[in-house]
This record gives C-alpha cells, structure tokens and sequence, in this order.
C-alpha cells in the first residue's frame, strides 16, 4: 500500500517575539487543541536564555481558512516542579496535546528535563488554561523483555485520540513513545542496551497501553503504560540515525495516519542543541483495529527541510511534525522549523 497523502507548505506563523527573553532561543515544537467554544490554539515550547523551556498558549489566527499567524495569551505550564529542573538545565519541553473525547479531557504529554535528563510526563485540563499535572510516565515491568523501561529516558510521547483493543483485549488507551537505549547518558559507562530481541538498537517508536477502565476510576492510571511493544524503526535512508512520533496519530480511511520525524546525521551529548543532523517528516498507516500492525510506510519524506527558516536556526536543517488540525475542513500539519520557529503545511489526501 501506498501513503496517499502530501504535505505543502503554508508558512509561517509564529517567530520569537523581539525583546521577550522567554522566547529568547526560539519557539518551537507546538502542540495544539480546540476550547469548547471552538477555538484553536496552540502550545509552543518558549525557549528562554540558557536553554529553559516553557509551554506557552497563543490563539491561532486564521484568514482565508488558513492558519496565518497566532496572539500570544501567556504561559500554561514552566518548570517549577523539583523533577522538571537539575543543576544546570530546566524545562517543560515539546508537548503533544491530544482530546480524549471518552474521558472529556485534554491530555498533554510533555518531556521533563530534570534532574537525570529527559523524562516524559503527563497533564490533563478541562479548559487548556489549567493543567494538571499527573507526573512522570512509568512503565509496567514485562519479564519478556528483561528490561525495566524506566530506566531509559524517554521522549516523543502522545496518545491516540479514542479507546482501542490491546494487545491484552481489554480496551485501552494507546500510546506511542521513543525510549533512549544509551545508559551512558544516565550513568557513564553502562552503554546501549536493549530490550531482549529487539530488532534494532537505534532510536525507535514504541507503544504502550493503560486500561480504560482504570483511567475511569482514577486520572493518576494515564500515568501507568503496560504491554509495551516496538512499532516502528528506521527503514529508509531519510531516517537512518533515528526515528520518532509526530502528533496523535489521525483517523482516516485507511486506519490510523501517523506522521512521524526521520533523522540522518550525527548527534554529540544527546542533550545538546545539535549542528549535524537533519530532520525531515515521513508517514506510516498504522492498521485500524490493532495499532501495533505498520500497514504501510514512505519510503521518501514528505517534507524536508528546504526553506531558509528550516535550514537556518538554533538547531539547522529541521521539520519536526508535533500536531495536526482540521480547519475550515481542511487537515493542517504544525512542525517546528530548525527549532527556532514554527510553520504549518497543509495535508492532503490523493484522490488518484
């Protein structure tokens, strides 16, 4: 099966604001999300003087049924919690943003860059203006993999949209994230590992499962993720360092629409501002009724970094896809450009 679906540029629509020094070294990497009066909005990450990351909210403006620029309304959500800052880094980075329509609630998953380096949490709101926050993610321990996956950092997390069937049969929340395996970034010389019979010891998309039921009896079970399974790893060549999830994977006709981020290149520290990597969006169709199953995948991005504002930045050479939005009928990817700035491109679907 092929992908049917393109993506084309629309612009810009949010730059670091002259003389904020929240927004000092770029923003970035937005989640998105409706209110219940139906306005669109968008969370970017509002990266301060000395690499401190804040989630920001700014109503998106739309003209012509475009997404053409945003009103900055402040700040949802900073690292003020002592597991979201270390000595010598903080910050609340890169949200996702998906509507749980079964729970009524807004979830964002977020990456929290305390004390030991990158760590995905979770928050959920009402009305996007208040967040609250439920804590690091942890991960049920699966004897089958003789690993325990809180042990690794852990970035590039968000849920679907609606309930599925788990691996299990009970009905689930699913979740995709991108475990880290190189424990010298935690304890300097432990090394890569990986879980038993994992194909590939590159960065890849996993996903995870928390039971419906007991997200019902109680939020704090969003934090709880079991029966962990690798998806996806890198294939092609525009993906052949890493690869990792985009936004809530999308319904459409032919399952599940998950764009996702492909790298090529090479990374330093892995928590540096990188200079030598490339960042470019593929896709893959994940099946409709068991999300583990990939169906189909590009072989080629459907976009890559070519405009000045892509190639140029904080972080060069970068599309980073974080949230999609339907508008006036029509899908719209948002995605940072070289972590710096951030655009949007509308999606198609092929009628061919």
């Amino acid at each position: 099966m092929q992908i049917p679906y393109t993506l084309t540029r629309a612009g810009v629509i949010m730059t670091p604001q002259p003389g904020n020094d929240l927004e000092a070294e770029g923003v970035l990497n937005p989640a998105t999300a409706r209110s219940a009066d139906g306005e669109l909005y968008l969370f970017p990450r509002l990266v301060a003087s000395g690499n401190v990351s804040r989630v920001g909210i700014a109503r998106v403006v739309i003209a012509d049924g475009v997404p053409v620029g945003v009103e900055r309304e402040g700040i949802v959500l900073e690292p003020d919690r002592g597991w979201e800052r270390g000595v010598g880094n903080a910050g609340v980075e890169d949200p996702r943003i998906t509507r749980i329509d079964e729970l009524g609630l807004h979830v964002m998953t977020y990456v929290a860059y305390g004390p030991l380096g990158p760590r995905t949490a979770v928050a959920v709101s009402e009305d996007l203006r208040d967040w609250q926050r439920l804590g690091p993610a942890l991960f049920a321990y699966d004897d089958a993999l003789d690993a325990d996956l809180n042990l690794f950092h852990n970035k590039d997390t968000v849920f679907f949209p609606e309930a599925v069937t788990g691996p299990d049969g009970v009905r689930s929340l699913a979740v995709l994230h991108r475990p880290m395996w190189d424990l010298d970034e935690v304890k300097v010389g432990q090394g890569v590992r990986t879980p038993a019979n994992v194909p590939d010891a590159r960065q890849s998309i996993w996903i995870s499962f928390v039971h419906l039921a007991d997200v019902k009896e109680g939020l704090a079970a969003l934090t709880f993720w079991r029966n962990h399974r690798f998806l996806a790893g890198p294939e092609y060549p525009f993906e052949a360092l890493k690869i990792g999830g985009g936004p809530a994977p999308l319904r459409v006709p032919e399952g599940w629409l998950l764009l996702h981020h492909g790298v090529t290149g090479t990374i330093a520290n892995a928590f540096d501002q990188q200079q030598n990597v490339n960042y470019a969006v593929g896709a893959m169709l994940l099946d409709a009724d068991d999300p583990t199953r990939v169906i189909a995948r590009s072989s080629e991005p459907l976009l890559a970094p070519e405009t000045a504002e892509e190639r140029s930045g904080i972080v060069p050479n970068v599309v980073f896809p974080t949230a999609i939005e339907l508008v006036d009928g029509v899908h719209y990817l948002f995605y940072g450009m070289a972590d710096s700035k951030i655009g949007v491109a509308r999606l198609d679907r092929s009628t061919d």
